[in-house]
């Protein structure tokens, strides 16, 4: 009981300190994307934008962790929340819509989004946005961070809110030298604070010195100690306990009274947010996973982040997402649980309780610094390494495309250019892989039936009737061209045609229609078109062989056959190859063979067997009874008067063992552990009642002293079928191999 309540407190420390940390870090983020998305209302709306942006960070910190079930994951408002919300308000602002109006829009904004989020989760939708291409990924992120350092340069050169970026560029007479050196000295603080100490987090040590950057400059300039219309910094916050429950409440009435075609307005926008703030939740999770080694719910996740949202725009925060930074300072600074998400969102509002007066005087050329060097590190620099390759080059243009069209559009249109670009790289992935895994002549590949000497002669000379395809990946309308291909060379030319289906993942009506083609094709000529492994579920929970027979693909004729396992199809043709030969089928009913009718003897005098056959035992076994099994010693060869024999190997697998092969009436097996004189390596079993001749190893031993030569015939001609059968299995490995 002590035990547990020491390791429940030292939880708790870590937890305090990694919510400490990570409220630090996330903090002052919070503060500059607030001022960034409200800043493009007017200035005045900039200490409106601060409050909005900590009243996100204790929203989200005390909700989402709270209902998540991702340990250590830090929930605050992001990056992308601020590129979509800023391009929404200035776009509002072009239309001249009323100030406050678009307060309560933007308020609006995130409350849709978080309920869409709610939606993705309760869907189970979270699982598959984990699944969107990188590349897509990476042009959403470059081009949120690129929107970001746009909309920072005009406050970064002290220029109104507002300001295209290009044009406050081009205007140096409108620059402010004291916003320039704030900023500057802000991110270098930021970039290189690291290298020195990485106790205090850098965006911390940036801002302070951005804070003390400026109190230096007005020591020179009094006007700049002035808090009252002075641009350089955030402003009045009206930071009480008593204005925040005001502006709460009023907050809610406000949303009340919006319509619902008000709302309707919202959701492409709110969509955009609501994956790009989902992506960016589950892409820190994933991480996260990575250095814990646990593994997060993707769907709960997405649940907590709407709930988090839809909290914090009820008490007029913005949204916000997992932190990767601030996730990883709290890791790093020993946060355990999700309670240090929570103690984050505690302290959050603790500091602007606390320290209100002090965020005021906070400059926003400091904010920008901070914010520019985020959105810097957001753009995937490494994806010019993608041009290194002629099979990357496609990723790269993807890239600049998602990229191209949020800079130059919207975030909007390019999640729309994102989704179908996914779509498209799917496509391609799918066309620039084989459908064919491998495809081998009838005479190169054969059964797990060991076959008499006579008969492996005959499958040689006729198996160009049959040809094997191993499918894989997926059968659809994009490999179609190459399945038929594939296939059609083989038309004119083969009887049978086995189609392996054991890899494939997917199909679809067109590639049935193609198989529906081949059928009636081969129906023509009265040959036969061959499944094998179809009765297995796909990933996408189809199941083959009733898609098959819902197609009438593999009903309505006799033409079509359908096996279990591939070996099962193989010996089916072999079989109908043999009739068609010299060698014939087995056929129930057979009476056994004497010694002198079986095929290794065939070529002796009667009188030469009466010996060894003096020597054999008769033993008779009914269908399933063990023969020998795994360990046994290897003191007796069998030969098969009448019936089968099956052989398996062990296997934790397949139940029964796995299947080797199968020896059949006047064959033999178990010769190469009875000559090596080994333990038994596999199990014999009878398939169906079955008459053997047996040799123990004393008789021979007995005949090898009596009757040398007929000894040494015995093992003549058991090394002779022995190698004939390695023989035959090299070939088909090196047929498997091409």
């Amino acid at each position: 009981m002590e035990l547990a309540m020491t390791v429940k407190n030292d939880k708790l420390v870590g937890d305090f300190w990694g919510g400490l940390a990570a409220m630090l870090v996330a903090l002052p983020s919070a503060i500059a994307f607030g001022v960034t998305i409200y800043a493009a209302i007017g200035p005045a709306y900039a200490g409106l934008g601060a409050l909005a942006g900590i009243l996100g960070a204790t929203a989200l910190g005390l909700v989402a962790p709270a209902l998540g079930g991702t340990n250590r994951l830090i929930t605050a408002p992001c990056a992308p929340a601020a590129a979509v919300l800023s391009a929404f308000a200035i776009e509002l602002v072009r239309q001249d819509v009323d100030p406050l109006f678009i307060v309560l829009m933007l308020t609006a904004l995130g409350l849709v989004a978080g309920v869409i989020q709610l939606l993705l989760g309760f869907m189970g939708i979270g699982s598959l946005i984990k699944y969107i291409p990188f590349p897509v990924v990476s042009g959403y992120l470059t081009g949120v961070g690129l929107i970001i350092i746009g909309s920072q340069i005009p406050k970064f050169l002290g220029l109104p809110g507002g300001t295209p970026w290009w044009k406050a560029v081009i205007s140096p007479d409108l620059w402010q030298w004291e916003s320039i050196v704030i900023g500057a000295t802000t991110a270098l603080v930021m970039v290189f604070a690291p290298l020195v100490t990485r106790v205090v987090p850098a965006a911390i040590l940036g801002l302070l010195a951005g804070v003390l950057t400026y109190f230096g400059l007005a020591a020179m300039d009094e006007s700049l100690l002035v808090i009252e219309g002075n641009k350089l910094i955030i402003g009045p916050l009206g930071g009480t306990a008593a204005s925040m429950l005001h502006a709460i409440t009023g907050r809610w009435q406000e949303i009340g009274e919006l319509k619902l075609s008000q709302i309707g307005s919202l959701l492409g926008t709110a969509f955009t947010l609501a994956v790009l703030l989902s992506i960016d939740t589950l892409k820190t999770a994933v991480v996260l996973d990575a250095l814990t080694r646990s593994r997060h719910d993707s769907n709960r996740e997405l649940v907590a982040q709407g709930l988090g949202n839809v909290a914090s725009a009820c008490v007029g925060g913005m949204p916000g997402a997992g932190q990767m930074g601030a996730t990883l300072v709290n890791l790093a600074s020993g946060g355990q649980t999700r309670v240090s998400g929570v103690i984050e969102g505690v302290l959050s509002l603790v500091a602007f309780l606390a320290l209100g007066t002090f965020i005021a005087w906070i400059p926003v050329g400091a904010l920008a610094g901070i914010l520019m060097i985020v959105g810097f590190r957001m753009i995937d620099r490494h994806s010019v390494h993608l041009l290194g390759s002629p099979w990357t080059v496609l990723d790269f243009i993807v890239i600049v495309a998602v990229v191209a069209v949020a800079v130059g559009y919207s975030l909007i249109a390019a999640s729309g250019v994102g989704i179908a670009l996914a779509m498209f790289l799917f496509i391609r992935e799918q066309l620039s892989s084989t459908v064919i895994r491998r495809k081998m002549d009838g005479g190169t590949r054969f059964s797990k039936r060991v076959r008499l000497r006579q008969d492996m002669a005959v499958l040689e000379k006729q198996g160009h009737q049959s040809v094997i395809l191993e499918l894989q990946g997926g059968l659809f309308f994009g490999t179609k061209d190459q399945l038929y291909t594939a296939l059609e060379p083989e038309l004119g030319k083969r009887k049978y045609i086995l189609l392996d289906m054991r890899r494939v993942q997917s199909v679809d009506v067109t590639a049935v229609h193609l198989l529906q083609q081949i059928r009636d094709s081969l129906i023509e000529r009265e040959a036969f078109l061959i499944f094998s492994s179809l009765s297995h579920t796909l990933p996408n929970g189809r199941n083959i062989a009733e898609f098959f027979d819902q197609m009438e693909l593999t009903t309505m004729t006799e033409h079509v056959k359908v096996f279990g396992q591939l070996d099962d199809a193989v010996e089916w043709v072999e079989d109908q190859i043999l009739g068609q030969g010299d060698g014939a089928g087995e056929a129930p009913g057979l009476a056994a063979l004497e010694l002198k009718d079986l095929e290794l003897f065939k070529a002796h005098k009667d009188e030469t067997l009466i010996d060894l056959e003096a020597a054999m035992e008769r033993r008779t076994l009914v269908k399933d009874e063990k023969v020998y099994s795994f360990g046994d010693p290897g003191n007796e060869l069998y030969l098969i008067r009448k019936g089968a024999i099956r052989i398996t190997l062990p296997s934790t697998v397949e139940e029964g063992g796995h299947h080797s092969l199968t020896y059949g009436r006047g064959d033999f097996f178990g010769g190469m552990a009875f000559l090596s004189q080994m333990t038994r390596l596999n199990d014999a079993t009878a398939l169906d009642d079955t008459e053997l001749y047996v040799l123990q190893r004393e008789q021979f031993e007995v005949l090898r002293e009596e009757h040398k030569r007929l000894a040494c015939t015995l093992v003549e001609e058991l090394a002779k079928v022995l190698a004939m059968r390695l023989r035959y299995a090299d070939k088909e490995l090196m047929a498997m191999q091409e």
